[in-house]
């Protein structure tokens, strides 16, 4: 079978490695990929937002299976695209993926559907004086979003009010984020600890990976601005088996009934953020599609062939599979250029990476004491055949073993082997989960 991943970051060269993995063996191509996918897989230099290029090369090279990675193309329509001539595909309709595409559509269905949220409020540029007074009345701390797609930099916890003022400011009057931030969404604050779940549902049936936890601060202790991820586990025992039957129970069945009662059933994979609070589990965010660091955790716990579940979300067979996962946990820590969320400099070279391909074959057996896997984001091969940082965000370093601790040993381990001029990482991934053990 020939596959082809859409996406250039540690999220799909996490998706390429689950299905070399597979016994099917399938050929893969990943358009545009990185310096990691380029030894699995076929590089392909295509514009994901130009969809004749893409459906022109997905027919001339006989691939059989689509797996968008990324936000921005599902919000175009790539989905509908490829579905409109018969090409099978992983990803939700534009429609669908509205659930992540605006905040502001969100937290509306959520309302309309009974999902359990934060309290909120939406304005646009043209209401500033409207949000401002709101902001005055509610007070701090407070959560400001961008509507819009905003590279995971788009929602800002707010402390104090001052701060919660100059927010919105650069959202709406300042231009900050852009058109992302042209309308908000202000919402309460909610307190408790943060959770990950994984919903992968071919439009009717739903099956869900393991939940993780993410880091979203650069700094250690959860400090400084937010990130697109500085590091994950999984499974991450906040959710326990009494919190995940009243998560299927109270948020993921309404949701996923609401979408098709709406007109618009979500394929694909739904990414729900959650906030476990005294007053039961709430939504934070919904993503389109698998969250980044996360996907490289909670694909490596999963033991099912990753064609076979790939295959079955795109043909509406996911009811006759049953998804099973690895006894064990995984954790990964990224390393990220110096700068980063800001301004950064490519083109470090990175040493301490054997090759660039596989550092677990695809014959070696996964449930043994431990393995470890360097999954690139941010990398490119440069003229002279080294590797090269290229993006903020640069590996992921990812190890499964028996145990949390065991697992962040390894990874930690493999950290301090690679190095690149102002290699950045926290070094506190975990410790959520560990204290809860």
């Amino acid at each position: 079978m020939r596959i082809m991943i859409i996406g250039s970051g540690g999220r799909e060269h996490a998706i390429a490695w689950s299905l070399k993995r597979s016994k099917a063996n399938p050929t893969l191509f990943v358009a545009p990929g990185n310096g990691g996918t380029d030894g699995i897989a076929t590089n392909v230099n295509l514009d994901a937002s130009n969809h004749v290029e893409v459906i022109d090369f997905v027919t001339r090279n006989d691939i059989s299976l689509v797996i968008i990675g990324p936000e921005q193309p599902l919000v175009d329509g790539l989905a509908d695209a490829l579905r409109e001539k018969q090409i099978l595909v992983v990803g939700p309709s534009a429609l669908a993926a509205q659930l992540e595409g605006s905040k502001a559509f969100s937290k509306a269905f959520m309302k309309r559907n009974g999902i359990p949220t934060a309290s909120f409020e939406t304005f646009t540029t043209s209401q500033w004086e409207a949000a401002n007074q709101f902001l005055q009345d509610e007070g701090a701390p407070i959560v400001i979003k961008a509507s819009g797609l905003a590279a995971g930099k788009g929602a800002v916890v707010c402390m104090t009010l001052p701060e919660a003022e100059a927010t919105l400011s650069g959202m709406l009057l300042q231009n900050s984020l852009g058109s992302a931030g042209s309308e908000v969404v202000i919402e309460s604050f909610m307190e408790g600890e943060e959770v990950s779940v994984f919903v992968l549902t071919d439009g009717t049936s739903y099956q869900t990976l393991a939940p993780a936890q993410d880091h979203k601060r650069i700094g250690e202790g959860d400090t400084g601005p937010n990130t697109g991820g500085m590091g994950a586990y999984a499974p991450a025992p906040v959710l326990t088996s009494a919190l995940y039957d009243d998560v299927c129970r109270t948020i993921i069945e309404p949701t996923l009934e609401g979408m098709k009662k709406e007109g618009y059933p979500f394929q694909g994979f739904l990414y729900v953020g959650l906030m476990i609070t005294k007053e039961g589990p709430k939504v934070v965010e919904y993503n389109c599609r698998l969250g980044d660091p996360e996907t490289q955790v909670v694909l490596p716990l999963m033991k099912t062939d990753a064609q076979d579940v790939f295959l079955a979300m795109a043909k509406g067979e996911l009811d006759q599979l049953k998804i099973e996962s690895r006894t064990g946990a995984a954790a990964c820590v990224v390393m990220a250029s110096q700068g980063y969320p800001g301004s950064y400099e490519k083109g470090k070279r990175i040493t301490g990476i054997k090759n660039f391909g596989l550092d677990v074959p695809p014959g070696e057996v996964l449930d043994s004491t431990g393995f470890v896997e360097v999954f690139h984001a941010g990398t490119q091969i440069g003229q002279d055949g080294g590797l090269t940082t290229s993006g903020g965000r640069v590996l992921a370093v990812s190890a499964f073993a028996e145990t949390l601790s065991q697992a962040l040993d390894l990874a930690y381990e493999r950290v301090e082997r690679i190095e690149f001029e102002g290699a950045q990482f926290r070094r506190d991934i975990g410790q959520k989960g560990l204290a809860r053990q």
